[in-house]
């Protein structure tokens, strides 16, 4: 008898077949008894009928335990009350595994509560369903860029200099001299552009960050691709596409997930649209100010407030283009057109989900970008390897970084990205 997944029950109508599964609720109502269970693939209902099993069996159907593992044998059948449209009338069934007083009830249980059960958490049909939205943007993201000839790249996770020049890094001793964690493998992807034309990347990265917003986590996922011969514009157009790209496959591979997280498929359905709505920085704080912002000026960063408002009035993911020089990284490209800027875009999501890409036209000038270094205060030496890059055969090159966690958040219309992650890492979290 063929053992199957739960996902394949459509190909397996009227037929008699073995499930490995967990038991994620149940309920009886006299000679028969209703089995919520889960494989890991999906989630469905196992029906038990007295009739069919016997007396002892059908006595240690009513009182399984939350979360045993089961071997169940009986015959797919269709059902359109169920949310993935089958169930299973069972004929048998073993336990394998019991399960004795599981922490997490179908009560409501804080926050907290389920943060320290985390490692049990993700069993839940919520969790189950943000992570097959974060597990498809991860395979549309591969075959995007595979797609278009990029090859993945893997930068190091352990640096001597931090990419962005900032001090809000994971420090460590590398046997006699200083290391840190990554927060981006951005400079390593630029010297790897140079060398194979279109490259990505996609790993872990780290932000020694102090911040308790729903926006952030410690511990994220990056995708970080870059591009030879790629301008500003250029990179825009593929950054836009490649949104797209991620919200037409969710739509089209995760329904189920969607349609369990109240996602309203619709409302992505616009963000599939390009091209993206653009609107130049200046113009985004007039816009603000026009509007009731008093709290920011010409030169100012833009807060989660002012970010809502300007996704929000576009209702599209809006490119807000070439910020100020002085807010932003050394190594991105002076604005030709407004020198008090640099080439650059952030990419923001609408439904207040914040800056979700990041990127901007490099530097390719040697003299410019050993200047900038110098200005910025950065140790010459530890990024002479990167200068490098702008000395021997440099060429115009752009790239971006995509947060995984907050697009993961987006998608799936989550409030907090902490969901976003298998096992985050927070400010005050390094457990489980």
């Amino acid at each position: 008898m063929e053992t199957i997944t739960m996902k394949q029950a459509p190909d397996f109508v009227g037929q008699e077949v073995m499930i490995d599964a967990w038991l994620t609720n149940k309920r009886s109502s006299g000679k028969i008894a209703f089995l919520q269970l889960r494989d890991g693939t999906a989630f469905f209902q196992g029906i038990v009928l007295k009739a069919e099993v016997g007396d002892e069996l059908f006595d240690q159907a009513k009182h399984l335990n939350q979360e045993c593992s089961l071997k169940v044998r009986g015959i797919i059948q269709e059902d359109s009350r169920s949310e993935l449209g089958y169930e299973v009338l069972i004929k048998d069934f073993e336990v394998i595994g019991d399960s004795q007083d599981y922490p997490i009830t179908p009560k409501e249980h804080g926050t907290d509560f389920l943060m320290d059960h985390r490692h049990l958490w993700l069993r839940s049909s919520r969790q189950h369903a943000i992570m097959q939205i974060r597990n498809e943007i991860i395979r549309a993201t591969y075959q995007f860029f595979n797609d278009r000839d990029f090859i993945k790249i893997d930068p190091p996770i352990l640096t001597g200099s931090a990419p962005e020049g900032t001090t809000e890094l994971f420090k460590t001793e590398y046997f006699d001299e200083e290391a840190y964690l990554s927060q981006s493998g951005q400079l390593y992807m630029e010297a790897a552009a140079l060398a194979f034309g279109k490259v990505f990347s996609f790993g872990p990265t780290f932000r020694a960050e102090k911040s308790k917003t729903r926006r952030h986590l410690i511990e994220f996922w990056m995708m970080e691709p870059e591009m030879a011969n790629y301008d500003h514009q250029a990179s825009l157009a593929l950054q836009e596409e490649y949104v797209a790209f991620l919200v037409r496959n969710v739509i089209d591979h995760c329904q189920l997930a969607l349609k369990r997280l109240d996602r309203d498929i619709a409302t992505l359905e616009n963000y599939t649209k390009t091209p993206s709505p653009r609107i130049e920085y200046t113009d985004a704080i007039q816009l603000l100010q026009d509007n009731g912002f008093d709290d920011i000026e010409w030169g100012d960063d833009f807060g989660s407030p002012h970010e809502t408002y300007i996704a929000n009035h576009f209702d599209q993911p809006v490119f807000i283009l070439n910020y100020p020089k002085t807010i932003k990284p050394f190594y991105m490209k002076i604005n030709p057109e407004d020198p008090r800027t640099v080439l650059c875009a952030d990419m923001i999501a609408p439904e207040g989900y914040g800056e979700i890409i990041g990127g901007s036209e490099r530097e390719n000038d040697y003299e410019t970008m050993k200047a900038n270094i110098e200005k910025f205060g950065l140790d010459l030496a530890a990024y002479q390897w990167y200068l490098d890059t702008t000395k021997y055969g440099s060429v115009p090159h752009s790239g971006f970084g995509m947060g995984l966690e907050r697009c993961v958040a987006w998608l799936s219309g989550i409030e907090h990205i902490r969901e976003t992650s298998p096992f985050p890492r927070l400010l005050n979290r390094l457990y489980p």
